[in-house]
This record gives structure tokens, C-alpha cells and sequence, in this order.
């Protein structure tokens, strides 16, 4: 059985209501095109020059105009919304970088926190410190029954930890996320090779929605969404272009999943080493 499925690229600012509406084209875009699900990038309700900026902007979900106006697209259509945004977080100071599920009915049906945080410091590259303003979470959630597989989510930095694809694919999951907003410096570096080998190593689909562009006088994202397949073939892949928001289509095919894992089978020897 196999399902059409769209990724999505966007350049998200600081105004929120203009995000959404680009994020409304790609859910025409994604209608069009006969996708069953549409995947969002990290941050899609909003990137702020500054943490203090944020705070100004971040909504619990039921306030949200954001995550309102994106439910009532996905009860319109019939189309599920996997999307990455900010809730409030639980010191005044910080917020939450999560990814939530809408369903066809407009229901919010999981949610996932980031677990692993981006701080770095690049030398002639870019010097983030996530922690200084967003609050780690401190679970990784089994995979999810839907429409078109076991999806499992996780959220940009997180694609640099194996222990968390892994652990994901012990747990059942035919789908891993990866919804970001990765540099130019580390997206040309290691976007593709990364999320190929997540894809090789769990024998899974990775569909991971990126940030393009230019967001701020301080940020630029790399872009490149792409979904990959079980075996680590790039299915479909967006540029690194500004402009209108785009989606690109990839089947999400379980015969495919399933020959791979059957004809090639991972034995892990947790006799000699720890399961994950």
C-alpha cells in the first residue's frame, strides 16, 4: 500500500500571521497535489531575532491564531498536518520547541518536544544557543497509529543522535520526522548525509521539512526538504531558493518498507551491547 505525502518549505519571520498564510498555500499546494498528509518545518509559526522577541510572540495552543487557523485548514481538507511551533514554557523565561500532529478532524493528536538543543559555536559560522531561551524535553514518544503509517517525530538537532531514530524504530515506526530549520554552514556539511544514514540505519522513511532563506538580519536557513526511503534513495528534495512557498511529493510505500526489512534484516546483538 502506498500514500502520497508533501513536504513543505517555508521562510518563517517574525510575523505570525503572515506564516500562516504561507503555510495555507502549501496545504493548497498539498490538496492539489493529492497528498494524504502534509509535513511543516520546525518553527513555522515564528522565528525571532531574539529570545525576548519570542516571548512576545509564543501562544498556548487553544490562543494560537497560528495553530487555530491551521487546524481549521486540516478539518476543511480532510488533511492531517504534522508542524513544528512554540508553546509557552514552564519557566516564564523559556518556550518549548515542539512538533504537533493535527488530524483530519482538526484534533490535536500528539505532540513532541525537542529533546536535544542546538548550541554552538562555529568558527566564521553562526553562534546559537537554543538553551539560552527554549526549555529541553525529556521524552522520546512511541510512534502513533495514522492514516499512512506509524509515524514517529523528532526535531532538527535531534537528526545528529542515532540513539533517537534507533530507539524510535524498536518502537514500531514506519515514518521518522525531522521537521527543522538547519544552517547553510551544517546543511551543507551534513543535511543529506545525516538524514540518509538515519533512514539506512532504521530502515524507516525520514520525511524531514525544512526552513528556507532568509528569516532576520541574523538568520538564514538552509532549506533542502527532502524525504528519504528505507533503503537511503532520496525520494524528493526542494532547493535552497527564497520565494514562494514550495512542497515536494514522495510515496510513502510499506511494500517497499517491508522487502527492505525482510530481505536485509538488523539482528542487533544487544547480548554485547545495550539495546536503545
Amino acid at each position: 500500500m502506498t500514500f502520497l505525502v508533501a513536504v513543505g518549505q517555508l521562510t518563517s519571520t517574525a510575523n505570525v500571521a503572515h506564516n500562516l498564510r504561507q503555510c495555507q498555500v502549501l496545504v493548497r499546494k498539498a490538496v492539489k497535489a493529492g497528498a494524504k498528509t502534509l509535513f511543516l518545518p520546525e518553527a513555522s509559526d515564528y522565528i525571532a531575532t531574539s529570545g525576548e522577541e519570542g516571548a512576545t510572540l509564543v501562544r498556548p495552543v487553544q490562543e494560537s491564531l497560528f495553530v487555530r487557523g491551521l487546524q481549521e485548514e486540516a478539518r476543511r481538507e480532510k488533511l492531517p498536518i504534522h508542524v513544528g511551533i512554540h508553546e509557552p514554557g514552564e519557566d516564564p523565561h523559556k518556550v518549548k520547541n515542539t512538533v504537533i500532529w493535527i488530524d483530519e478532524n482538526g484534533t490535536i493528536a500528539q505532540r513532541y518536544q525537542k529533546v536535544h538543543l542546538f548550541d554552538v559555536d562555529i568558527k566564521g559560522g553562526p553562534v546559537l544557543k537554543e538553551s539560552n531561551f527554549v526549555e529541553p524535553g525529556n521524552h522520546i514518544l512511541p510512534p502513533f497509529e495514522t492514516a499512512i503509517g506509524k509515524v514517529a517525530s523528532a526535531i532538527c538537532f535531534d537528526l545528529r543522535f542515532p540513539e533517537i531514530g534507533l530507539a524510535l524504530k524498536r518502537q514500531g515506526a514506519d515514518i521518522i520526522t525531522f521537521p527543522s530549520a538547519f544552517t547553510v554552514p551544517t546543511g551543507k556539511a551534513h543535511w543529506e548525509t545525516l538524514l540518509r544514514a538515519r533512514a539506512i540505519e532504521t530502515q524507516s522513511y525520514v520525511v524531514a521539512a525544512a526552513q528556507v532563506g532568509r528569516h532576520n538580519e541574523k538568520r538564514v536557513s538552509y532549506g533542502h526538504s527532502m524525504i528519504v526511503d528505507p533503503w537511503g534513495v532520496v525520494a524528493c528534495e526542494l532547493g535552497d531558493g527564497e520565494g514562494e512557498p514550495e512542497i515536494a511529493t514522495a510515496d510513502i510505500d510499506h511494500e517497499l518498507l517491508r522487502k527492505i526489512r525482510r530481505e536485509m534484516p538488523l539482528a542487533r546483538r544487544t547480548d554485547v551491547y545495550p539495546e536503545i
